[in-house]
C-alpha cells in the first residue's frame, strides 16, 4: 500500500474537504451520502465467500466497514499522512482497539503519566486485569524511558499535548528510542490535531484521536480514529506475533505476509472491529466529516483566542500560575515552538488563588463557558479536573499527573474574544472575593 501518494499535490484545507470522496454515479450528490444500513448485497455466492475470507475488498456489515465511514477514514489518513485509518465509536475505543490488536497477556506498555484520565484508567487498571501492565512515567525524561524499558515492552504511549497539564511530547526524540528498541510508538494527537501537528512526520508509528473533540468540533458526535503510518518494521522483531504469525481466525492468515505495511490495520479491522464491536455509526461519521471540512480555520481561531487569554490570565494577581505551551514561561515552550509553529492548541490550565473553593466559585459564575466534560467545541468549556475527569485517581496519582486542587481547565472556543475576556473577568472577581 502506497502512502497517500495521490494526495501529495493537495494542501491541508483542500484535503479536509475533498479527500476520500468519490461522487456517486447514480445521483451525483455533492454532499457525502449517509449509508444508514447494517449490511450489503452480494452479487453471488463466490463474491460473498471471497469477501468473507479477505480475498477481495468489499462491505459485509457496518460494524466492520461502511461507505460513509470509509470516506472519513481516508480523509483522516490523508490529513495525518498515514497509509490508512480505522474509525471507531470513541477515542477510548481507538486506544483499546490498538492495544488489544497488538498486545497479549504478559506484555508491557510505557505511558506518559500526564494523559487523559480515561486513558490512564484503561491502561493502568482495566488492561491489568487482562495481564497487560503499564508503567506511568514522565516521558519527557528520556533517561527515565530507557530505564523503564523491559524485554516485554512493546508500546510507548503519549499525548502530543498532555491533558490537562499541557506538557509537550518530544515526538522525534522518543521515536528514536522506540526505533532503537523495536518498540511501537503510539501517539494521541487529539488536542493538537493534524491542523497543527503531524506526529508521523517526526517518527510516530500509530496516531489515535478522539474525533469527538476538535475534529468534530461541535459537540454533537462521539468517535475515534486510528491512523497507521505504515513505517513500523514488523518483520524486524518477534515482539508482535499477532501481526507476523499465522492467525487461525482467518484460515491461518499471516497478516504481515499478506498485507505488508497495512498488516496492523487489516488485523484491527477484521478481528478487532468484528469481535470487540466498537463500531462508529454512519450518521456520526457524517457529522465528523462536516467538522473536518472546517478544521483548519477553526483551529487558527481557537489558537488565536487561547493565546490571548493565556497571556491575559498570566498578568492577574488572583492567578497562581498559567500553563499554556504557547507562553514563554511554559517549561515546554521551545519544543512547542519547534513542533507546532502554527500554535500550541486551544486548551489552557491555570491555578486560581484560594484553591478548590474558589475554583468552584469561578466556574459557577461563568456565563459563556459551558461547564461540562469535553474539549474542542466551538463553544468555550470549563472543568475542574481534580473533582471530575480525574477524580477516580488516587492522591498520589493526581500529584504525578500534575492535577492540583486549584487547577481549572479551559477549552477556548470561537466566541468573540472581548466577550470571553469579560466573562472570565467577571467570574474571577466574583470567585476570589
Amino acid at each position: 500500500m502506497k502512502k497517500n501518494n495521490k494526495y501529495k499535490k493537495f494542501n491541508f484545507s483542500t484535503l479536509s474537504i475533498h479527500a476520500g470522496q468519490k461522487v456517486d454515479k447514480n445521483y451525483k450528490s455533492r454532499a457525502i451520502p449517509i449509508y444508514q444500513t447494517t449490511s450489503y448485497l452480494f452479487e453471488n455466492h463466490d463474491e460473498a465467500s471471497s469477501i468473507f475470507n479477505l480475498d477481495t475488498d468489499g462491505h459485509v456489515y457496518s460494524r466492520i466497514s461502511n461507505p460513509t465511514i470509509s470516506v472519513l477514514e481516508e480523509r483522516i489518513a490523508a490529513l495525518e499522512k498515514g497509509i490508512g485509518a480505522i474509525c471507531v465509536a470513541s477515542g477510548q475505543a481507538a486506544l483499546h482497539l490498538t492495544v488489544a490488536t497488538l498486545l497479549n497477556k504478559g506484555d508491557h506498555i510505557i505511558s506518559s503519566d500526564r494523559i487523559y484520565g480515561g486513558s490512564r484508567n484503561l491502561l493502568g487498571l482495566t488492561l491489568r486485569r487482562f495481564g497487560i501492565e503499564t508503567s506511568f512515567i514522565d516521558i519527557r525524561n528520556l533517561s527515565l524511558i530507557k530505564k523503564n524499558i523491559k524485554k516485554n515492552t512493546k508500546i510507548i504511549f503519549g499525548e502530543t499535548i498532555g491533558n490537562p497539564g499541557l506538557e509537550i511530547l518530544d515526538v522525534e526524540k522518543v521515536s528514536n528510542i522506540c526505533n532503537k528498541n523495536n518498540i511501537l510508538f503510539l501517539v494521541d494527537n487529539t488536542i493538537a490535531t493534524p491542523a497543527l501537528f503531524n506526529p508521523i512526520d517526526y517518527g510516530a508509528h500509530i496516531v489515535i484521536h478522539s474525533a469527538t473533540k476538535f475534529i468534530g468540533g461541535h459537540g454533537i458526535a462521539i468517535g475515534g480514529a486510528i491512523v497507521d503510518s505504515g513505517n513500523f518494521e514488523w518483520n524486524l522483531t518477534k515482539k508482535f506475533k499477532n501481526i507476523t504469525e499465522s492467525y487461525s481466525g482467518y484460515n491461518n492468515i499471516n497478516y504481515f505476509e499478506e498485507y505488508g505495511p497495512a498488516a496492523f490495520l487489516m488485523r484491527a479491522r477484521s478481528e478487532g472491529l468484528r469481535d470487540f464491536g466498537a463500531a462508529l455509526s454512519p450518521q456520526n461519521a457524517f457529522y465528523l466529516l462536516m467538522g473536518l471540512e472546517t478544521l483548519e480555520p477553526r483551529m487558527m481561531k481557537h489558537v488565536s483566542n487561547c493565546e490571548y487569554i493565556a497571556a491575559f490570565l498570566s498578568g492577574r494577581e488572583d492567578i497562581n500560575w498559567v500553563s499554556y505551551p504557547g507562553l514563554r514561561s511554559h517549561k515546554d515552550f521551545k519544543i512547542a515552538a519547534k513542533l507546532m509553529p502554527k500554535g500550541a492548541g486551544a486548551i489552557l490550565s491555570f491555578g486560581i488563588k484560594g484553591g478548590k473553593e474558589n475554583a468552584i466559585k469561578f466556574i459557577d459564575h461563568l456565563k459563556l463557558f459551558s461547564h461540562l466534560a469535553n474539549i474542542g467545541d466551538t463553544k468555550s468549556l470549563v472543568i475542574h479536573p481534580a473533582s471530575t475527569t480525574h477524580a477516580q485517581l488516587s492522591k498520589k496519582d493526581l500529584k504525578k499527573s500534575g492535577i492540583t486542587d486549584d487547577l481549572i481547565r479551559l477549552s477556548i472556543g470561537l466566541e468573540d474574544l472581548d466577550d470571553l475576556i469579560e466573562d472570565i473577568t467577571f467570574a474571577l472577581e466574583k470567585g476570589t472575593r
